[in-house]
């Protein structure tokens, strides 16, 4: 079996031609001893099947980021067969100072120049056969997008494995070229492997090579003192050495159709003229998340149902599936479809598991476990699946579309007010589809205290597995009230979740992080059309995913519920008696809690229901609506008629048992937004922070969102008390301005 690795910059298409040589075989686990997300796949179409290590994403092979330090080791320390460097066609010389790099292994190295449809469309072109001379390697011309000549790059790569290669450096006539042949020729006579690379990484000053090396790194800089005339900094004195390398010997092999005049605009930039506006920036960005959630929870696509009135009469005129899937008050979103069409799926599994039991003689125990434990809590949260997909789908174009990254560069300023720099938009962007890849992706960021700030945040920007919890709910206040829209309701919910998210920010870095934000460098790509083979393989990750966790992790909780709900403490069944039921002694003991939150005491005998949904979310929050599910089935007497979507109707069951209102409601989603995540997240983040700040980053958690969701409550019941509010919130700053003098005094003392 052969290993090979593919290294390259962010933005070159590197995960493009991994999904392109991969397919379905791919898998995600993280790197030995870090959680940074490490993809591996197979090659299947060469006579010996070949292992693809997708690489972080990098500009350079010095340990500035955890994502260099990692394909740094891998490079050095796991010995692969053979290294595909994945070169940006269209930004030549950027991308090749990471090659001029991967030259200095002892690995056999090939250059895949990616992009070479864009030069096309464009009219430049490159001579690739005189760069392959120059550069003494092989270099194959692909589009990975396209799956172009991809087969024809494994070949070399293949071919290239049976010969040893020695690595080479553009640098040995350098000013600094004496000292590296100097250190190389120490390196190998203590032995070490690949001693080129280490050589001109010790001449760097590279923090990991003086220390793995002192006694040489002391002979180094004495060298360079006596006999490198001029060098005063010899990081940037190799730095500029690599780029003077490849403009005198690479940069002519690429020759453009026409110049481009100095002022002339691209198309990418021609777009962002609109785009990344400095003033319509920021609101139409907004105006494209509300058209994203309209598109996926909408009931009346387009309004047509409120704008047309004999259309949303026609669509409301009940029998058939038409009416189900398709029609509501107005035409369905694609989302809304989807989702129905699955819970019309789901629905019929159910009653055909209800009728095989009872012909076959099961007991009422029996049936109750399997349709109203197991079932009807994963058809509950499966139907949410198309409209999550769908979410997931439009986030997806917009970050491969290169969008995304314009975003975090106009967020940048913005973002600088309250701590962060643009880099942490990333992360928190990612936290709407999971919080797990959200978080590890903060590793990106170089100050540790910005670092932990963001992640800490990141729960609030509301994963896909919240969102059965806002859809269920919205849609029950809707149904109750009917007034207003789901979508709407649901925008605003994620919307507060950012709100808080940066008003946290905001806290923690004029507080206990304080600092000042990390530079933020960002290379644009240049906007193309997202490929659909990468689009589906995204969303078959994220659906394998969610169900394998419907069928795991939820099916033992809504079994689990299912029994404490159905038997009492004497271990007898209560048929139907659940207030004498084990989990409801265990609810109304904590149901008190939530008395400031508006779905506590004042609920009542059966107000305990909302206490164990949340308590549950805390193991998967796809558990909070499962649990409705489950728990629905056993308030006999409080059923509500009719048909309604997945998730609605067992709100609704819960609504008449307790009596809660419509502000108690936005505040149980507020809390289950804002509280400690799914049990997978929490294990992210203590990995990514360590246990020292974990315990108080759970802390965070619960008191956010137990302040803000009570902050919902009070001032949507009594709105007097927004005064109340705003004056802690005045006292709380002060307080902050204080510490900060404080802290500032006795920094300047120091």
């Amino acid at each position: 079996m052969l290993t090979f690795a593919l290294a390259g910059n962010p933005n070159s298409g590197k995960t493009t031609l991994f999904n392109a040589l991969t397919g379905s075989t791919a898998h995600v686990g993280n790197w030995p001893g870090v959680t940074v997300d490490k993809r591996v796949g197979t090659y299947k179409k060469s006579h010996t099947p070949i292992d693809i290590v997708d690489l972080p994403g990098i500009y350079s092979l010095s340990p500035y980021t955890p994502e260099e330090v990692i394909a740094r080791n891998f490079l050095l320390n796991e010995s692969p067969d053979c290294i595909i460097n994945i070169v940006d066609a269209t930004n030549l010389e950027r991308n090749l100072y990471l090659t001029t790099q991967l030259m200095e292994l002892d690995v056999p190295l090939v250059v895949a120049l990616n992009m070479t449809d864009v030069l096309d469309k464009r009219g430049d072109t490159i001579d690739v056969r005189s760069l392959e001379k120059r550069i003494g390697l092989p270099v194959i011309e692909i589009s990975a997008l396209r799956a172009t000549n991809v087969d024809e790059l494994m070949q070399r790569a293949v071919k290239s494995v049976g010969a040893k290669r020695k690595g080479v450096s553009v640098l040995r006539e350098s000013a600094i070229g004496s000292a590296i042949a100097n250190a190389e020729i120490a390196l190998k006579l203590k032995e070490v492997e690949a001693p080129l690379f280490h050589a001109v990484k010790l001449v760097e000053k590279d923090e990991l090579e003086v220390k793995a090396h002192p006694q040489e790194a002391k002979a180094v800089e004495a060298f360079i003192l006596e006999n490198c005339v001029g060098v005063e900094d010899a990081e940037a004195t190799i730095a500029d050495a690599r780029y003077k390398y490849i403009t005198a010997h690479f940069s002519s092999t690429l020759t453009r159709a026409r110049k481009q005049a100095y002022d002339e605009l691209s198309k990418s930039d021609k777009v962002d003229k609109v785009l990344t506006h400095k003033w319509a920036g920021i609101p139409i960005f907004l105006v494209i998340l509300f058209a994203i959630f309209h598109f996926t929870f909408s009931e009346d696509l387009l309004y047509l149902g409120a704008l047309i009135k004999p259309f949303g009469e026609w669509c409301g005129v009940e029998g058939g599936i038409a009416k189900g899937v398709f029609f509501s008050g107005g035409l369905n979103s694609p989302g809304v479809m989807l989702f129905n069409a699955v819970e019309l799926l789901t629905g019929k599994i159910g009653e055909l598991l209800g009728v095989g039991l009872t012909a076959l003689g099961a007991n009422d125990v029996l049936i109750g476990l399997v349709c109203d434990g197991a079932w009807g809590g994963v058809a509950g949260v499966l139907s949410f699946l198309p409209q999550i997909l769908v979410l997931f789908l439009f986030f997806s174009i917009l970050e491969d579309s290169g969008y995304m990254a314009r975003v975090a560069f106009m967020l940048d300023r913005l973002f600088r007010r309250f701590g962060v720099s643009g880099r942490a938009f990333m992360p928190m962007i990612m936290g709407f589809g999971c919080s797990v890849p959200a978080m590890i992706n903060t590793r990106t960021m170089a100050d540790e205290r910005e670092r932990t700030a963001t992640l800490r945040v990141i729960p609030f920007f509301s994963c896909g597995a919240k969102m059965p919890i806002l859809l269920a709910i919205a849609g029950a206040i809707v149904e109750k009230t009917g007034v207003g829209n789901a979508d709407i309701i649901t925008y605003s919910m994620y919307l507060l979740g950012v709100l808080v998210a940066l008003a946290s920010l905001l806290i923690m870095r004029n507080t206990t992080m304080r600092g000042d934000a990390s530079p933020f460098i960002m290379e644009l790509p240049a906007y193309h059309m997202p490929g659909a083979k990468n689009l589906v393989l995204h969303l078959w990750d994220k659906a394998k995913h969610f169900i394998q966790k419907a069928f795991t992790i939820i099916v033992a909780s809504c079994i689990i519920v299912w029994f404490l709900s159905n038997f009492g403490w004497n271990w007898k069944y209560v048929n139907g008696a659940m207030q004498t039921s084990i989990l409801a002694s265990l609810g109304q003991l904590i149901q008190p809690l939530f008395t400031p939150l508006g779905f506590g005491a004042q609920l009542g005998a059966n107000g305990w229901v909302f206490a164990v949904a949340a308590i549950t979310g805390l193991i998967a929050k796809e558990d909070v609506i499962a649990t409705f599910g489950t728990l629905a089935g056993c308030l006999i007497g409080f059923a509500v008629g009719g048909e309604y979507e997945e998730g609605v109707g067992e709100v609704l069951t819960m609504i008449n048992a307790t009596g809660i209102t419509n502000v108690g409601l936005i505040a149980f989603i507020a809390f289950n937004m804002l509280t400690i995540p799914c049990f997978a997240a929490v294990a992210a983040a203590r990995g990514e922070i360590g246990k020292g700040k974990f315990k108080w980053t759970l802390l965070f958690w619960l008191v956010t969102s137990y302040l803000v969701s009570t902050m919902v409550y009070t001032i949507g019941s009594w709105w007097w008390t927004a005064f109340i509010w705003a004056a802690v919130v005045a006292v709380a700053v002060c307080i902050i301005i204080a510490y900060n003098k404080k802290a500032d005094k006795k920094a300047s003392k120091n």
